[in-house]
């Protein structure tokens, strides 16, 4: 028996060795690469705050508000609880944009890491499921709303598929009782997926700001990165500081501190702020089915990327005209961001119309075309 429990604890003790302390990583990896620390860290905060507050929190349309209130009022370090799961999120998208983009700059999607910037992907798709129904539990006006008209947009598929995600024939209590259970359950599913993400990564490796593999030029992961990443952290925990102890309500929107009522619709419905630069690709389509699949497909194109782009060269630090378009697709993601807060009028939706289409012409046409250009420009160097 004492063989088998000292097997079962060398064995688990050497899985922590090999992928936390003695993990052979590149040895140039910049501080752009603690953004993926940064998101587990995001995770467990929002996990362990959202059990605190679920103790707390009734899901019932005449309770929900009264609740979220009680436990800002009443429950002792209440409102801290709730000020760090509602500023946590968006901290996390902060950090999930941030390591997006990294691996957008750096090729991070190319082979042989197809399967890992997939799974990211997935955990992308989870993450914007869970905040949107985290975003209706406290029942004000912007989460009520917020809620019909997102899942109205089902009504594409058929009325029947809204009528069963209300549990009804409008967002009332059924409504709330599922997302309340959802939205505690998925963060669960995220982190199988986030574990399912850290073991592809350790089997293809990490990238590098250089984009070669090198297999002998690598370090150990304890002491270096453990000290990079634990830097990363302090300043990470200052930037969320100073949101959650001076500005908590700066990302929230103000309509949210009121009760909802079905009978008055806001003068203009806003998601967070994490979901506007797809909120402007759905609203600058006319039609509503073609604005869902914009929406849809704008983020669905990301699980496309590694199969679409044609480059042979992997980082940007060696392709002068691919690093020039990716400031152009960044510029035109935070265009889209302001626009999806605006009013639907001249000139927003112009606007937001020429950014969705460069947004897909950046992905469908120019990342495969630029590809192939850079190819026949080393091949004539050489």
């Amino acid at each position: 028996m004492s063989g088998h429990v000292r097997w079962n604890k060398d064995y688990i003790l050497s899985i922590v060795d090999s992928h936390l302390i003695d993990y052979p990583s590149p040895i140039n990896l910049s501080y752009a690469w603690s953004f993926g620390s940064l998101a587990g860290i995001c995770l467990v905060i929002q996990i362990l705050t959202g059990i605190f507050l679920a103790m707390h929190y009734t899901p019932h349309i005449d309770l929900a508000f009264a609740s979220v209130e009680h436990i800002m009022r009443d429950v002792n370090g209440g409102w801290l609880m709730r000020y760090m799961h509602a500023n946590g999120a968006s901290m996390f998208f902060i950090v999930v944009y941030c390591h997006i983009f990294r691996g957008l700059y750096y090729g991070s999607y190319m082979a042989p890491r197809e399967l890992l910037w997939c799974s990211g992907v997935v955990i992308f798709l989870l993450m914007m499921a869970t905040a949107f129904m985290g975003y209706v539990l406290p029942w004000g006006q912007m989460s009520f709303w917020g809620a019909t008209v997102i899942t109205n947009l089902f009504s594409v598929a058929g009325q029947w598929v809204v009528d069963w995600l209300w549990g009804g024939f409008s967002v009332d209590n059924p409504t709330l009782n599922r997302f309340f259970s959802l939205h505690f359950l998925m963060p669960f599913l995220i982190a199988g997926m986030v574990l399912a993400h850290l073991a592809l990564l350790h089997r293809d490796g990490s990238n590098n700001p250089l984009g070669i593999e090198s297999s002998g030029d690598k370090i150990s992961f304890y002491p270096y990165y453990y000290v990079k990443d634990l830097f990363s952290f302090m300043l990470f925990v200052v930037f969320f500081s100073v949101f959650l102890f001076y500005y908590p309500n700066l990302l929230g929107h103000p309509d949210n501190y009121i009760p909802a009522n079905p009978m008055v619709t806001p003068h203009h419905i806003v998601p967070e702020w994490y979901f506007l630069p797809f909120y402007a690709i759905l609203r600058s389509i006319p039609d509503k089915l073609g604005g869902v699949l914009a929406m849809g497909g704008a983020i669905v194109i990301l699980l496309f990327l590694p199969f679409i782009n044609t480059s042979e060269v992997r980082s940007s630090t060696f392709r002068p005209i691919y690093r020039k378009l990716f400031w152009f697709i960044f510029a035109d993601f935070l265009l889209l961001g302001w626009i999806g807060q605006e009013v639907v009028e001249y000139p927003f939706e112009q606007i937001g119309l020429a950014a969705t289409v460069f947004y897909f012409f950046y992905f469908l046409v120019l990342i495969p075309a630029v590809g192939i250009l850079e190819n026949r420009l080393v091949r004539t160097k050489l």
